[in-house]
């Protein structure tokens, strides 16, 4: 008989049928690292990780008005990064039970501060108005062309079942001329750096990882997920070939990760 999502969720998740990119197998292990999520973010990273989202966040222009998808929210942290007055910003994922620990983040967040009135006095900005949460599929969004300006994606697209799908499926939603910003892992070419972060991600954080989740296969998952990512030049050729322009790639914190951005061609 064919599993059903919840016998899914219920069995443990081999590293190997994690990496054939199934999307219940993908959706179950985070539901199953969800609660423990942030926490081994911040630990595994040394909380470098809110650094890289606040850099994402500032990398992009957003005028007053401009609405903005953050998909593959996770727990909300970068959709929070996002904020800033007079944006609209969409936290979309497919994982419920992430989905369930971004909401709550979402309502204590500070509201966005009142519009002063045009005769009165100037206001310092507040923070914008609190992000939205959709359960949606990165490779089929629930949203009509061209739904808005800018979009992001912190360590989400190398989980997908197809890359050039979800990258096209970003295109579609985007203003013509709308940026993409997009944070992934990728593997530092200067040595001894190299050497050394290779040790930790593929010895130390699998073991860490196990120890603190409640999944021992999912922070072995994550990278041998990295490995398989295409980097730099590549995943750049990648978002030009979905109908990105001027796709660039940044190096951050000695190459471990990289910041892309594009845009959107305007025909």
């Amino acid at each position: 008989m064919p599993e059903t999502g919840s016998e899914v969720l219920a069995q443990p998740i081999a590293v190997e049928q994690l990496k054939q990119k199934d999307a219940a197998r993908i959706r179950a292990m985070f539901g199953r690292v969800a609660r423990r999520y942030d926490l081994l973010n911040h630990l595994l990273s040394a909380s470098l990780d809110r650094v890289w989202r606040r850099k994402l966040a500032r990398a992009l222009v957003l005028p007053p008005g401009s609405r903005v998808l953050d998909l593959c929210c996770g727990t909300g942290d970068q959709a929070l990064a996002l904020r800033r007055p007079g944006v609209e910003i969409v936290a979309a994922d497919f994982c419920l039970p992430m989905l369930a620990l971004a909401a709550p983040k979402f309502q204590a967040a500070a509201p966005a501060a009142p519009a002063a009135p045009a005769d009165g006095p100037v206001r310092a900005p507040g923070a914008g108005p609190r992000p939205s949460v959709l359960n949606a599929d990165a490779l089929a969004l629930p949203f009509p062309d061209r739904s808005f300006h800018a979009a992001t994606v912190s360590f989400g697209l190398r989980n997908v079942a197809d890359l050039d799908r979800a990258l096209g499926e970003l295109a579609r939603v985007l203003h013509p001329g709308g940026e993409l910003g997009v944070l992934e892992f990728t593997v530092p070419a200067w040595q001894p750096l190299r050497g050394i972060y290779l040790f930790y991600f593929q010895h130390l954080l699998p073991k860490v990882g196990s120890l603190l989740s409640n999944d021992p296969t999912a922070y072995t998952y994550l990278p041998s997920s990295v490995l398989d990512f295409p980097q730099r030049e590549a995943f750049t050729a990648r978002m030009a070939a979905a109908g990105f322009d001027s796709a660039t790639s940044t190096s951050l914190s000695g190459g471990i990760l990289a910041l892309y951005r594009a845009r959107k061609k305007m025909r």
